[in-house]
């Protein structure tokens, strides 16, 4: 067997042992599962709840959006595009505090409220798990719809056009049939992500009556350590995650029947006023950026006063996330190598998907607990497991790369006896730069945010940025919270922009 093939094998297998092997060594070490409490119950439907009406409302918000994108052009679309692709990378605790300035108790909408003699809003408890979930997503489902639309081939909209189509007509021929293939996938894409969202249900849940599974699984075990009451609840959460993950699976990406000739799809005919795509594009727009603006605003100018324990806790944050993507892109490169010749591989890498930060570091918790103080190990433990949880978004972005390369270059290459170590040298890293910068980046940044793993492993000594930022906004020093936000939030841009360049700017070369 070939080099390449043991080290997908590796990979997988750690994959394995991580995902289903923490389950079971929860379950082992719990000696059976606990039967479910009345507030077990609650916790499982308010984790359906707001996981269902924070995709209804993101899909919802994001086909008119979507629309306007795809049928107007104008200066500063490439940029509001993009605007959509923050709130993915942005860490959970800036992008709370971000809300917090907008829409809390003495944010700028309720003293606007006030103002106007209006009761105010309250953005803890569902209303609160649900804007923030909304503010993460509908960029994401609007991306989703959008690369659907633009596969519209734009002969479509000609004909359409000479044929008199009116508005309506269009809706009903052309657009319809598309988001009846595009928004189940979003809407269980939205879905899933936000079953196993924490730290926002952490800070936004307010109270007893609105946590979800992931948050019962954390409070059991670190205020509790009840392992058979985790073990029942983890299992209950990671099968309803993988019941999701195999019907999103099994919903086809948007396929619309029919080819053109790769033109622009552009709009002929009938088009209605640009006014109202105007006035939703900015709303839209001012949604996502208002909440960041006000926390650099707020924080930007004292990010000198921070003390120590917060530009020591960004340090290891740093440290966390450069070992976190490394090991992604060795794993993610590993599994797609595999994936050229077995499918197998690129389903252990989608394992990830129904599995759930605090379950894996609560099952390698108990791991490690015999041989020693696991709080010495939290570090290297939540770099491991955010490789794992960055594992989908780097396989899928390295795999369609490496099967286009073996498909160009793969039997000149075997021809010129080009395999192993030569083959990864010479063929492949060469023209990997770019998907490979890009998942580093995503991967560092999505960890440089990660406070699931480490809240379970706390320890003030090794505490890494967001924790600190969450201990801030418990003591209530909201100043300093927002100063370490800008901090974490510009570390993380510039993680993502540092690995994605170097892939853009050595793919150039």
């Amino acid at each position: 067997m070939s080099p390449g093939r043991w080290l997908g094998l590796g990979a997988g297998a750690l994959v394995v042992a991580l995902v289903p092997g923490t389950l079971l060594a929860l379950v082992w070490r719990a000696g059976g599962l606990a039967v479910p409490l009345a507030a077990d119950w609650a916790a499982l439907r308010f984790t359906l709840l707001q996981a269902g009406l924070s995709a209804v409302i993101s899909v919802a918000l994001a086909v008119p959006v979507a629309r306007a994108l795809a049928r107007r052009r104008f200066p500063g679309r490439g940029a509001l595009i993009a605007l959509m692709g923050a709130p993915f990378i942005l860490p959970v605790v800036v992008a709370v505090l971000g809300l917090l300035a907008v829409f809390g108790r003495n944010g700028m909408v309720n003293r606007a409220l006030a103002a106007a003699g209006l009761p105010g809003l309250e953005i803890y408890g569902l209303h609160g798990v649900v804007l923030a979930h909304v503010f993460f997503n509908l960029p994401l489902a609007t991306r989703l719809i959008l690369l659907g639309w633009q596969r519209i081939p734009a002969e479509r909209f000609r004909l359409a056009a000479a044929l008199g189509f009116s508005g309506r007509d269009i809706a009903r021929q052309l657009e319809w049939p598309l988001l009846r293939e595009v928004v189940p996938g979003a809407l269980l894409t939205v879905f899933l992500l936000c079953l196993t969202s924490f730290a926002v249900v952490l800070t936004l849940g307010g109270g007893p009556g609105s946590g979800t599974l992931e948050l019962a699984i954390y409070q059991a075990f670190r205020l509790e350590f009840d392992l058979p009451r985790v073990a029942m609840l983890a299992l209950a959460q990671i099968g309803l995650c993988l019941a999701v993950t195999v019907a999103a699976l099994q919903v086809a990406l948007p396929q619309v029947s029919g080819r053109g000739m790769d033109r622009v799809a552009e709009r002929f005919g009938t088009m209605p006023p640009a006014f109202g795509d105007a006035l939703l594009l900015a709303a839209a727009a001012l949604f996502l950026a208002l909440p960041m603006v006000m926390v650099a605003a707020r924080g930007a100018a004292g990010i000198t006063d921070l003390p120590v324990s917060v530009w020591q806790a960004a340090a290891r944050s740093v440290g966390v996330a450069l070992v976190a993507a490394a090991l992604a892109v060795v794993l993610g490169l590993a599994l797609a190598q595999a994936a050229l010749n077995s499918r197998w591989a690129d389903r252990v890498a989608m394992l990830a998907l129904a599995a759930s930060p605090v379950v894996l570091g609560a099952g390698l918790f108990v791991v490690l607990l015999p041989l020693g103080d696991p709080a010495t190990l939290a570090l290297p433990v939540t770099a491991l497991v955010n490789a794992v949880m960055a594992l989908p978004l780097v396989v899928r972005s390295l795999a369609p790369a490496l099967r286009a390369i073996e498909a160009d270059h793969g039997r000149l290459a075997d021809s010129l006896g080009l395999v192993g170590r030569a083959r990864l040298r010479w063929l492949w890293l060469p023209r990997l730069r770019r998907p490979l910068g890009f998942a580093a980046g995503i991967a560092a940044a999505l960890s440089m945010g990660d406070l699931g793993v480490i809240a379970l492993f706390s320890d003030p000594t090794r505490a890494t940025l967001p924790m600190q930022i969450s201990g801030l906004m418990g003591a209530y020093r909201m100043g300093d919270a927002m100063a370490a936000a800008v901090l974490l939030a510009g570390l993380s841009f510039g993680l993502f922009w540092v690995c994605d360049h170097w892939g853009r700017h050595h793919a150039d070369d």
